[in-house]
């Protein structure tokens, strides 16, 4: 099984479906699992990190108008630019320096912004997570529904999870989860850039993967050590 399947995806998987959005895989079988998503929100629908699929345009154009494309993470680059070309709307990256990477490799109009997204109508803020060199994350949440969105630190991806986490760690950030930031908050679901999200219980998964990812550390290096170093060398490649 591949880390990335970097080839043009033939179809794709609804994965978090709701009222007010869904999220999709573009290659279901790729170990990385990563998911895209699209929230409505009262100034319009959000696309989140996302990957190109046959007919998931279909399927945003039912959510309403889309307001712009958000990238969360400096290396979810994805296929941001061509959602914004089909959408001729701007893609949005935090004004932070750490974002400078993922910026070099969009090919679309760019709007740069502080906490939120567009005019701050989506009710989302973002929390800065930036632990480490060429680590530059933007976590969201809306508390008017309890939504919490991760793009890397915590995932459900098999290669996050080890035991009975449903959402897990990566190694990289076992040590040092994003406890700061995300503590203090009590979620009714966590949607992550890689795999399902957790739409039950998702306080109470939140909070085992913080409070137990150094403590599983030892067990996460033995079986997902080797395919997290992979997706890492497979990333730079790129």
């Amino acid at each position: 099984m591949v880390i990335y399947d970097r080839r043009d995806a033939r179809e794709f998987e609804p994965i978090d479906r709701r009222p007010d959005g869904f999220g999709w895989v573009a290659h279901p079988h790729e170990t990385a699992v990563r998911a895209s998503h699209a929230v409505r929100c009262d100034d319009g629908v959000w696309i989140v990190d996302p990957l190109w699929a046959p007919g998931v345009t279909d399927r945003i154009d039912e959510l309403g108008a889309v307001a712009g494309v958000v990238v969360c993470f400096n290396w979810h680059g994805r296929d941001a630019d061509r959602f914004a070309r089909h959408y001729d709307v701007p893609v949005f990256v935090p004004d932070w320096n750490g974002m400078s990477r993922v910026v070099s490799r969009i090919d679309a109009p760019i709007e740069r912004f502080a906490d939120r997204f567009g005019e701050g109508e989506s009710g989302f803020e973002l929390i800065r997570c930036e632990p480490m060199a060429g680590w530059s994350e933007a976590m969201a949440y809306r508390e008017s529904d309890g939504t919490l969105y991760v793009p890397e630190s915590l995932a459900t991806a098999p290669t996050y999870t080890v035991g009975d986490e449903r959402l897990g760690a990566g190694v990289l950030r076992r040590l040092d989860p994003p406890r700061d930031q995300l503590w203090p908050l009590e979620p009714d679901r966590v949607l992550v850039g890689h795999g399902a999200g957790v739409m039950d219980e998702a306080t109470r998964a939140l909070e085992d993967a913080l409070a137990g990812s150094r403590r599983r550390l030892p067990r996460a290096l033995l079986r997902n050590g080797g395919a997290q170093m992979r997706a890492l060398f497979a990333a730079v490649r790129d």
